[in-house]
């Protein structure tokens, strides 16, 4: 029972230091983007290239998913192909309290996964 408090304790701690990195790594490009538009438009440069951040910021919050899984040419595995993975990932989910997520496939000779989206619901 103490393992599995430890488990949690470490995947929260690895979810808030990703998400504090992702934050700063957003900020500093936020940062960048509105000096230089200062820079080159004065303050109306800084009006235009904070309107630019803030859709930026948006598009990336809300499009990254679809973005991550397009680079990398994947596409969306159908039950009937791999009904035994699709079962795998079904017991996972429920165990975990989870939403089922959607199985992706990406051609490539390197083993990989990872999760995409905003929510446990995307």
């Amino acid at each position: 029972m103490r393992e599995i408090g430890r488990l949690e304790d470490a995947a929260f701690s690895s979810r808030v230091s990703n998400g504090l990195k992702t934050g700063l790594l957003l900020a500093a490009l936020s940062a960048l983007v509105l000096a230089v538009g200062q820079r080159l438009g004065g303050g109306a440069g800084l009006v235009l290239s904070g309107a630019l951040v803030a859709v930026m910021n948006l598009a990336s919050w809300w499009f990254s998913d679809r973005v991550a899984l397009a680079l990398n040419g994947a596409r969306e595995l159908p039950q009937h192909a791999a009904p035994g993975l699709h079962a795998a990932l079904q017991r996972l989910a429920r165990r975990a309290e989870l939403p089922t997520p959607r199985l992706y496939l990406i051609d490539s000779p390197t083993p990989n996964a990872f999760a995409t989206g905003r929510s446990p619901d995307r």
